[in-house]
Parts: structure tokens; sequence; C-alpha cells
């Protein structure tokens, strides 16, 4: 997760902390980067109990600055993690700050729940405003590999989402060994083949998600 630094609410964090504090970031910062990070791997890898312990010590440590920009963002990041998981829906968290929140965080909110305005787009971050403008091309050349899910989601939320779209979401989600988004990609992935007719193909990666799915407690052969 080191690479999430890319993403909107890191880099934010990121820059005040080193406009506010000098050569050392403050405490409150260093803290709130370091559990927004664990709390993005806990869900993308489909341990939602972490996720919530450390997304609620992120706002707690940006809660402290009574900057409703910062928490906005750490909810933003919340709900990024999601939308990378086609986990489509409005984000709750944000929508309780809407009204004192920067137009930037309003604009990504919009981003993420598909109801963008155009003349909004120059307001996301560099990396997703050339796939707001609908260049599907566009997803492969992002760097950061949730930033490149954020963005395949949202070509995907406007039914843009070509079949390499897709494939480049699958293999970023399986580069990074994150269960949940795997899924979820994986499984547009099979349904579309069972509606084009193609069973072998829709069977194949039916046993690929069998694979990734974590295994049961006391499921058999499973080991002590």
């Amino acid at each position: 997760m080191k690479r999430l630094a890319n993403t909107l609410v890191s880099a934010a964090m990121l820059a005040l902390a080193a406009c506010s504090s000098g050569p050392k970031p403050a405490d409150w910062a260093l803290e709130a980067k370091t559990a927004s990070e664990r709390a993005v791997a806990a869900y993308m890898e489909g341990n939602t109990r972490v996720e919530a312990v450390e997304f609620a010590r992120a706002l707690s440590e940006v809660a402290s600055t009574g900057r409703v920009d910062l928490v906005a963002r750490v909810e933003l990041l919340r709900c990024a993690s999601r939308a990378a998981s086609l986990v489509l829906e409005t984000c709750a968290g944000f929508e309780r700050l809407r009204a004192d929140a920067p137009a930037a965080e309003r604009a990504y909110a919009d981003y993420l729940a598909g109801k963008l305005q155009p003349q909004d787009a120059a307001l996301l971050p560099a990396a997703q405003r050339a796939a707001a403008s609908g260049e599907a091309a566009a997803v492969k050349a992002i760097a950061d590999p949730l930033s490149q899910l954020v963005a395949a989601a949202a070509l995907f939320q406007r039914g843009q989402a070509s079949p390499a779209v897709l494939q480049q979401a699958v293999d970023t989600a399986s580069s990074q060994g994150w269960r949940r988004p795997l899924l979820a990609w994986l499984g547009v992935q099979a349904q579309l083949a069972e509606k084009a007719g193609d069973a072998e193909q829709a069977a194949r990666l039916r046993r690929r998600m069998a694979l990734v799915e974590p295994p049961r407690a006391g499921a058999a052969g499973s080991r002590p």
C-alpha cells in the first residue's frame, strides 16, 4: 500500500503535514496516513473488522485538527476503496460533510457516485481526469493500483468499460493480492461471458473465483 500516497487523501495529508510542521510531520498526520493505509488494505483483503477499526482511528486523528476537508478526504478514501471493488453507492460518510466540504472533494464524491458534472472534471485528481472524460486507454496509464481501479469503476458505471478495461482491473487486483476487488471484477467478466453464451469461459472464471475465495473456518481440507 505504499503507493497509496498517490491517491487523493494520502497525498493531501502528506502535503498538509509538510506545510504545517516543517521537516517533521505532525503525529496526527502520520497516524492518520498509517491508519488509512491499513484500513484500505484490510478492506481489499476482505477484513471488514480491521478496516472499521483503522478507519475510525484515521477519522479520529484528522478530526483533531477541526479540518472538514481532511475528514472529508478520509471518508472519500473509504468510499474509493468500495468503488474500486464495484460497491457503487452514495458515499454516506462524506454526504454529512458536503455542505462544508471544498469543491474538489464534492467533485470527487460525485465522480465516485457516477454523477460528476462535466464542468467539474478539472477538480478531480490528475489520475482520474482522463478516465472521467471517457478515455478507457487512460486506465492502464495510471500507476497507483487503487486509483486505477477507481477509474475503471467510473467507466463501468457509465457503461464505458471495455473488455480491456475489465481485464486491466482484474490484473491489477490480482497483482496486489486484493481479494475483494478481484472477485468483483472476475464476477463481471463471468456474467458477461454467460450473457454471451460462452459457458466454457464463464466456468473458467467461476473456478478462478473459487480459488480467490478465502477458506471457510472448519472447511474440509483446511489446516489447523
